[in-house]
């Protein structure tokens, strides 16, 4: 978390050449370093795959394991839930099983049912964690991660548990650069949200987590406030050009948590830097006064897909926790609609009310509410 606070304050991105895809592919990627060698252990090994080492390497971040530990310890391994969101899941290893296939069968390091599943991901991050409730796998697209706050809000107050860990985790893969590639939304430069000349998205990768308890349990921790979700189904592909299932959201998550727009410091927009997202999402701006400020993270990551929604939720909670706004990085001519409320740079400001917005496809919509719990 201290490195990606100092990246976002510098206003210094990772996004990279494509040096990933099996094909030659002229994009821009954000790609995780040391996921190549940094195989599973021993008792995992039957999780074996890309995405699996990503989540690895995520939950040895910051103090999660312990943190987890602490939950089990406080609550029962049966009393802690598992809420994960992944658009991919273990698909890259699918692949390779594909292209390596042995007289029509997978070969046998990758003859393993599990790993070339949608709840791969949950699956093995239960069995890491020793999470002995709940464990569910949300696959919304790129609201997926998102999704999982809501859901584990929904689990507690239901009493069906006293806390969770929830995240995130996609990986690069071929299905995915090509893919969205085959729709024409993958730019050949870095990604530039809201700017006039944007013209597609540059895919990355993340693991993002984190812990929710009630607040009983944790009363001076950031605090999780308010959510809203909807699902317009306007299009595969495409979103709502009037932001119909987008405002739904929005509308939902101000109302839980009681607030007006002009509560809000920051909101950090979905930002694909697509034509029709980016045009989309500005409509939602006017809501805010213009002292709100809002920005997209993407041009720091790439549009990290099934994570996103958890690793910009996390980019909100350190705007709160470090008092900072992120910059839109690689925006330098941002278009009329959104250019009042839009930061181009960094600066440090004290940051009480931040949203987080996640839009997939298919409508599928979300918008986060987080607050400084003095706030």
């Amino acid at each position: 978390m201290a490195a990606h606070a100092q990246a976002l304050r510098a206003g210094r991105g990772g996004l990279r050449v494509n040096d990933f895809s099996s094909a030659t592919l002229a994009c821009f990627i954000g790609r995780a370093e040391g996921v190549e060698n940094a195989p599973l252990p021993q008792a995992f090994a039957h999780w074996e795959c890309r995405n699996n080492r990503l989540a690895w390497l995520g939950l040895q971040q910051d103090g999660l394991l312990a943190a987890v530990e602490r939950v089990i310890e406080r609550h029962g391994a049966d009393r802690v839930g598992l809420i994960l969101g992944t658009s991919t899941a273990s698909i890259g290893a699918s692949e390779e099983a594909y292209r390596r296939l042995d007289d029509g069968h997978f070969p046998e390091d990758l003859a393993r049912p599990a790993i070339h599943t949608p709840h791969s991901l949950a699956a093995f991050v239960a069995e890491a964690t020793g999470i002995g409730g709940p464990a569910l796998t949300i696959s919304t697209a790129c609201s997926s991660s998102a999704k999982v706050f809501a859901s584990a809000e929904r689990m507690m107050r239901l009493g069906l548990i006293d806390a969770a860990l929830v995240g995130g985790v996609d990986t690069l893969c071929d299905s995915v650069l090509f893919g969205f590639n085959a729709l024409e939304l993958v730019s050949s430069q870095p990604c530039r949200p809201f700017d006039v000349r944007r013209n597609g998205i540059s895919i990355g990768e993340a693991a993002a987590f984190a812990v929710l308890e009630r607040i009983e349990a944790a009363p001076r921790a950031l605090r999780l406030i308010g959510y809203g979700e909807s699902s317009d189904a306007h299009h595969m592909s495409t979103p709502h050009p009037q932001a119909r299932g987008a405002r739904a959201a929005l509308d939902q998550a101000l109302a839980r948590a009681g607030l007006e727009p002009d509560a809000v410091d920051y909101i950090n927009l979905h930002g694909t830097a697509t034509i029709k997202n980016d045009e989309m999402e500005a409509l939602l701006l006017p809501e805010f006064p213009r002292a709100s400020r809002a920005s997209s993270t993407k041009g720091f990551t790439g549009h990290t897909l099934g994570a996103a929604g958890a690793l910009e939720a996390v980019f909100a909670l350190l705007a709160i926790e470090h008092g900072f706004i992120p910059p839109t990085l690689h925006c330098e001519q941002p278009f009329e609609g959104p250019h009042p409320w839009l930061a181009l740079e960094p600066h440090e400001q004290r940051v009480n009310i931040a949203l987080s917005n996640s839009f997939g496809f298919g409508g599928n919509n979300a918008c986060l509410a987080f607050a400084r719990a003095e706030a």
